[in-house]
């Protein structure tokens, strides 16, 4: 049987204009701003003029990930469609893509099949273009910052001891290291220099935790960008750049709207990455979506170790967030993989392998049920090729933690495949109220607050600090930094640093190589295993499959 491709499905679906869809959601005219036929934004105001609600929040998290897939976005967008055909009002609220998995080897970020946010091409591009805002806003502050050095240096920066670099949302290896400000006093200082991509940048996530332009000033403002000759912090506040900068991102910060295959409100902004920032969509997408619904559904990236992590104990503190329930969105295959199975084999049923490859689900059920005291269900992503007795084994596992498995076949069937997980969220959140906790406190020292996360959630016995990230520590606490939440930077594909450790690994330590303050965004930055804030291209990329007709119709995005 042949499968239409996701673009080919999102393009042949009949959508509804933006400005019914903003109607329906509650959303007058006034602060509804359209791009286009099918996209819009919406002027925040809004919260202004819209009464309190009993809004149930819910994530959507997942095991560890692997290349087998687990459809997280799919299944956060098929079970907000699923709540919509059971009658309750909701609103889905998701990252933007970045252009460089697009283009690389990951993908979109736009949900598959019969579960997806639509226009799903403009979203996986340029889509409203916050993300070459948010750009513009970085490499304006690098321009500034060695624009002052080359005028002068009248505050004294130590060029050795800059931690700002310029950005480009493409994953560009050639860039992560680069010498500029060659050839002549008239071209600036020469330096040791590079890029991260996007959505690796300080100001994405300065983006997606500001509430309000006021606080986008405030945090700008506070960003460091280096250290002068006495190892005094330089801010964006000290260039006199925080003006320039959130005029750049005064359009950008508004949420952007769109809809699901089925018509359900979508709140698509702000993207960091989960391994190397904290993986959450912005707080202001989030607040718009909860005032417009009752149920309002939203993900975090990779596994729950890290976006489920970051997205509680970061965004959820910072912005006064208490998640209803919690869905762990897991599949046969993947569990099969972190089992030893490889994926050429993983239409076999292998029960054993099966067996081996559960603890992964268990650990991240047992950190959201136990550490964080939260209600949760877990989603199967049913596939074809699984089998009743292997869905059993998932369900008579999870039945042993007290915790309830519910199939999903939204990939294929859309918010009609996800009804039963729709009705287990509602349960979870009538029936079942959480005592939310954080998995740290703030008061704790930093290296506390590390350990607590290595221990209670990823399931190591401890960790070892290089004397560079000791010296780092030290300086960080000095300069009033050490009261910070935490944002660990680590491998996605395990619960350790080592990529290669699948399933549930322990007596593992994890290494902190470096440690720094995004002093803007609010958190400490803990830099473990080989993470790279700049990817690069696979030898075989998505982009070579990508294809524009003469009719301006996009072929080959997924």
């Amino acid at each position: 049987m042949a499968y239409l491709s996701d673009i080919e499905i999102a393009q042949a679906a009949q959508t509804a204009p933006i400005t019914e869809v903003a109607k329906e959601a509650g959303i007058a005219e006034e602060f509804l701003e359209p791009y286009g036929k099918n996209k819009a934004k919406v002027d925040p105001k809004i919260l202004n003029t819209l009464a309190p609600r009993d809004n149930k929040l819910i994530l959507v998290t997942a095991i560890t990930p692997t290349p087998a897939g687990e459809g997280k976005t799919t299944t956060t967008v098929g079970l907000a469609d699923g709540l919509r055909r059971i009658g309750k009002k909701v609103t889905v609220a998701l990252r933007e893509p970045s252009l460089g998995p697009v283009f690389g080897v990951k993908g979109g970020a736009a949900g598959g099949g019969y579960a997806q946010v639509v226009p799903m091409e403009d979203i996986n591009l340029h889509f409203t273009g916050d993300f070459h805002a948010i750009g513009a806003a970085n490499n304006l502050l690098a321009a500034m910052l060695d624009n002052h050095i080359h005028q002068g240096n009248e505050l004294g920066i130590d060029t050795r001891k800059i931690t700002w670099k310029r950005c480009v949302d493409m994953n560009d290896r050639q860039l992560r290291f680069v010498v500029d400000g060659l050839n002549g006093k008239a071209n600036g200082v020469p330096r040791e220099d590079g890029y991260d991509i996007t959505v690796a940048s300080e100001i994405m996530a300065v983006f997606c935790l500001s509430n309000s332009i006021t606080d986008l000033k405030e945090r700008l403002g506070r960003i460091i960008v280096g250290y002068t000759y006495d190892d005094r912090p330089v801010t964006a506040a000290d260039l006199k750049a925080v003006g320039a900068m959130a005029a750049l991102l005064k359009d950008a910060l508004k949420p952007n709207l769109v809809q699901t295959l089925e018509g359900t409100p979508a709140f698509v902004h702000g993207g960091p990455f989960a391994n190397i920032a904290h993986g959450c969509n912005s707080v202001m997408a989030t607040r718009v979506a909860r005032a417009l619904g009752d149920y309002t559904v939203t993900e975090a990236g990779f596994g729950a170790d890290l976006g489920a992590e970051k997205f509680l104990d970061i965004k959820c503190r910072m912005a006064g967030l208490r998640p209803s329930a919690v869905v762990i969105v897991a599949t046969v295959r993947a569990l099969k993989m972190h089992g030893g199975m490889k994926k050429t084999e993983l239409s076999e049923e292998n029960l054993p392998a099966l067996e081996k490859g559960i603890p992964n689900l268990l650990r991240h059920v047992r950190n959201i049920k136990d550490v964080y005291k939260l209600p949760c269900v877990v989603a199967v992503n049913r596939f074809p090729t699984d089998t009743d007795a292997e869905i059993e084994f998932i369900i008579s596992k999870c039945r042993e933690l007290g915790v309830n498995t519910e199939l999903s076949t939204v990939w294929a069937e859309g918010g009609k495949g996800g009804e039963a997980l729709a009705r287990e969220v509602v349960r979870l959140c009538e029936e079942e109220k959480g005592d939310f906790t954080f998995s740290y406190e703030l008061d704790l020292p930093i290296e506390d607050k590390i350990k607590a996360v290595t221990e209670k959630i990823y399931g190591g016995s401890g960790v070892i600090f290089t004397p560079e990230a000791k010296r780092q520590i030290r300086q960080l606490t000095s300069l009033g930094f050490g009261n910070l939440p935490i944002c660990i930077a680590k491998t996605q594909y395990s619960f350790s640093d080592d990529p290669k450790k699948l399933g549930a690994p322990e007596n593992f330590k994890i290494t902190v190589k470096s440690v720094k303050v995004s002093a803007g965004a609010g958190f400490v930055v803990v830099l473990t295993g080989d993470i790279m804030t700049m990817p690069g291209l696979p030898k075989a990329p998505s982009a070579e499959k990508i294809d524009v007709d003469e009719n301006g119709v996009i072929s080959g995005l997924f």
